[in-house]
């Protein structure tokens, strides 16, 4: 065995896909986990999970508007973000890691989340949802700020690009980063993982290496 965190898998098709000479990019695939690809001209420098994208999003609007998902993040844009709350979300060991590092569901998840809301009882549920958005703008935010080379462009697939309230808080705390999704390099955000797992099948069928060791610390291609 090679080692390493074994995820996230869509960096190595991400840099094979959307790297472009002489322009350093993010591509941010925001599912339930999101994670990010930093690409410096056409090398893949580095990829991980950023924390939580749609999944206490999601779990937050079913419980309280029976709801699957916050239809363009409308919910949300309607609540005030609690600064307290933020940062206690924030306080997360997992965002304090430098990567290699992944995540899923079994760190952040809505028993988690209500352990944080016990000290902030009285918030309305519709200021929860703004301030659960705000986490995930904030959590990838501040690894494109703090990567280097400075990226100049980042491009978002995955569920989240639909999410037009988080795309917003994105730009917003990217001033100076274009934020777009995928759409603007000519390929659907709800395909890329399918082309992912394609791209990943057509090189195990051809005998090459899927994996890339800077992104899971494995100790060598596989």
């Amino acid at each position: 065995a090679a080692g390493g965190e074994g995820a996230p898998l869509a960096p190595a098709f991400h840099a094979a896909a959307f790297a472009r000479a002489g322009v350093n990019r993010a591509i941010v695939n925001i599912g339930g986990i999101a994670n990010v690809t930093l690409l410096e001209g056409r090398e893949l420098r580095m990829g991980f999970d950023t924390g939580p994208g749609n999944t206490l999003l999601d779990g937050w609007v079913r419980r309280h508007r029976q709801q699957a998902y916050d239809a363009d993040g409308l919910w949300a844009g309607e609540g005030v973000v609690d600064g307290d709350l933020l940062q206690a979300l924030l306080a997360h060991p997992y965002f304090a890691r430098s990567g290699p590092r992944s995540s899923g569901k079994e760190a952040f998840n809505l028993a988690w989340l209500d352990e944080q809301l016990q000290a902030h009882r009285g918030l309305a549920a519709v200021d929860v949802q703004a301030t659960l958005a705000e986490l995930t703008a904030v959590s990838i935010a501040r690894t494109i700020a703090a990567s280097t080379p400075a990226v100049a462009e980042l491009y978002v697939c995955g569920g989240g690009a639909h999410n037009t309230h988080l795309l917003a808080r994105l730009a917003q705390q990217l001033n100076g980063v274009r934020v777009a999704t995928t759409e603007a390099l000519g390929t659907d955000p709800d395909w890329v993982e399918a082309m992912t797992f394609a791209w990943l099948a057509q090189r195990t069928l051809a005998g090459m290496a899927g994996n890339a060791p800077a992104v899971t610390g494995a100790a060598g291609e596989r």
